[in-house]
């Protein structure tokens, strides 16, 4: 049998099937091995047996050899027949031989297959027997050992040459005189073995049928039938009959497990119970929630036409008021109040005009209306391009603006504009916030695959409570000096929303007093395939910036 069909015979049939070639083997294997034991003890008393029958055997062939002349051997013969007809059958079957080693005579010279039995016999002054089994002869061979005894010496050695009883001379105690060769025929102790072997067999098979067709009852009906019970009804469950209960009374284990069957069925139909209702609150929680979304949807494509709109109006009144500010700054004939306010009317529409992009850039990053564009990106050519832009703030206040770049690096692939306005958002932000004479350095490398901007400053510095707060809309911190700065509180929530756009993320450290430093950590190669996951659509608001453009 192979393995796959072993494993298949205890692994992948009924549990009926399975104990019952279980039990059948395991009970067949002990029977087997007991009666075998139980055999060869047997056999092994009945060939003790023998040898004690070649040691009775051994006297009275002694002394039948022992004879002395004159004396009637054909009595002594017969008064042992007359004894040995009373000896059961087992002992009347039987024939001797007289061995001497240093015979002449072909009768007393061991056969070949005597000679190793005589061989030890010699050897070992201690051993007065031998033993043989030959199955095939149905014989056993008794090897009976005569030593010399003093009365043995002293008679054999005086005695004159009769027949074969010559003795060299030298004879001494415990020599080897003779050794009798019994033979003993085991036929009928056979045909016992044999008896016997058949009858336990009998028996062994006998019982193990038994034994299997008692344990195939108790299997069936004891151990597999509730078994089967509880697959139907764990059948029926799975289709869906939640109703159905298992019935078992046995008063053991198995009506236990029914019980604890029928407590988890009513838990589980509980169960079910609960979360239909569950799904039925989620379902309207669902429904709810689409509605607010699609409120909270309509209510952003309303800001975003707002935004649009407003800053469409605004701009073109922005412009005009920026427009003739600039006109009458321009002219010779204003007194020093009159230029003074037509700078003040300046300066206040620029401020406006920067808070209204400021807040159009946050809602469209917000709404994901942003678009991508990587190409390549020399980073210490921007860097230069934003301080050039935000150097005359810096000279007006005397701070020293500082660029750390390579121009030999390698170009990053990012959208420029962009990072540009990373770069001047934090640089504005710097200056603003630096006292004069002052310094701010701005940093740019490549680690890895990320592109790392930093702007560090002599400035003010921001406290660490406050730290997490400065990149939240319309939020600055609680400085006197920055209050009196002024500003959307936008610039770094652009920042932030900018970073994120562009795979990174902006980081502060800072210490009140000493300054500050922004780290923002984009990714050096962009996709071509934007970040978003969504389509997005230009702004009505471009479109409309675009087609006045041309006009």
């Amino acid at each position: 049998m192979s393995y796959k069909a072993f494993k298949r015979l205890l692994g992948e049939t009924s549990l009926e099937r399975k104990c019952r070639w279980l039990l059948g083997a395991g009970v067949l294997v002990l029977m087997t091995g007991s009666f075998w034991v139980y055999a060869k003890q047997t056999e092994s008393l009945a060939y003790e047996q023998l040898d004690t029958t070649g040691r009775a055997l051994l006297s009275p062939i002694v002394a039948r050899l022992h004879v002395k002349e004159g004396e009637d051997r054909d009595a002594v013969d017969e008064f042992q027949r007359l004894t040995e007809e009373n000896w059961p059958e087992t002992l009347k079957g039987y024939n001797y031989k007289l061995i001497k080693p240093d015979s002449k005579n072909p009768e007393s010279q061991p056969t070949i297959d005597d000679l190793a039995e005589i061989h030890r016999i010699q050897n070992d002054p201690t051993k007065n027997e031998e033993k043989r089994k030959a199955p095939k002869e149905n014989a056993y061979y008794y090897y009976g050992v005569i030593r010399a005894r003093p009365s043995c010496v002293g008679c054999h050695s005086d005695r004159a040459k009769v027949g074969d009883k010559v003795v060299a001379p030298g004879l001494k105690p415990d020599d080897v005189m003779a050794v009798v060769l019994i033979r003993l025929s085991t036929q009928s102790i056979e045909e016992g073995f044999h008896t016997n072997r058949a009858v336990l067999i009998s028996f062994a098979i006998g019982t193990s049928l038994l034994i299997i067709a008692g344990s195939y009852l108790i299997i069936r009906y004891v151990i597999v039938k509730p078994v089967k019970h509880l697959k139907e009804v764990s059948e029926a469950i799975a289709a869906g009959e939640l109703n159905i209960r298992s019935e078992i009374q046995t008063g053991d284990e198995f009506e236990d497990l029914s019980h604890a069957f029928n407590r988890m069925l009513r838990n589980l139909t509980n169960i079910q119970e609960r979360n239909r209702k569950l799904i039925a609150d989620l379902d309207r929680k669902v429904d709810e929630l689409a509605r607010v979304n699609m409120a909270l949807f309509e209510s952003n494509r309303l800001k975003s036409e707002f935004l649009s709109t407003m800053s469409h109006e605004l701009r073109d009144p922005l412009n005009s008021i920026i427009g003739f500010s600039e006109v009458l700054l321009s002219a010779d004939n204003l007194t020093e109040k009159q230029h003074r306010y037509a700078g003040n009317i300046m300066t206040s529409g620029q401020r406006l005009m920067a808070l209204i992009n400021d807040i159009l850039e946050l809602a469209k990053l917000e709404a994901g209306k942003m678009r991508l564009h990587p190409e390549p990106v020399n980073v210490a050519q921007a860097c230069e391009h934003a301080v050039a832009l935000i150097r005359p703030q810096a000279d007006a206040k005397n701070i020293d603006v500082r660029v750390v770049a390579d121009p030999n690096a390698p170009p990053a692939r990012q959208d420029a504009g962009k990072v540009h306005q990373i770069i001047t958002n934090l640089l504005s932000n710097a200056v603003k916030f630096t006292p004069e004479g002052g310094w701010v350095t701005l940093k740019a490398a490549c680690d890895g695959h990320d592109l790392v901007l930093t702007v560090s400053d002599t400035g003010v510095g921001i406290a660490p409570e406050e730290q997490d707060l400065i990149f939240e809309k319309f939020r600055q911190a609680a400085n006197p000096m920055t209050r009196e700065q002024g500003g959307t509180g936008l610039g770094l929530s652009i920042v932030r929303e900018l970073a994120k756009l562009l795979g990174g993320d902006v980081t502060v450290q800072s210490e009140l007093g000493r300054g500050s430093t922004f780290t923002v950590r984009i990714a050096a190669r962009l996709a071509d395939e934007p970040l978003l996951g969504f389509e997005l659509t230009e702004e009505p608001l471009a479109v409309r910036e675009r087609a006045e453009a041309k006009g």
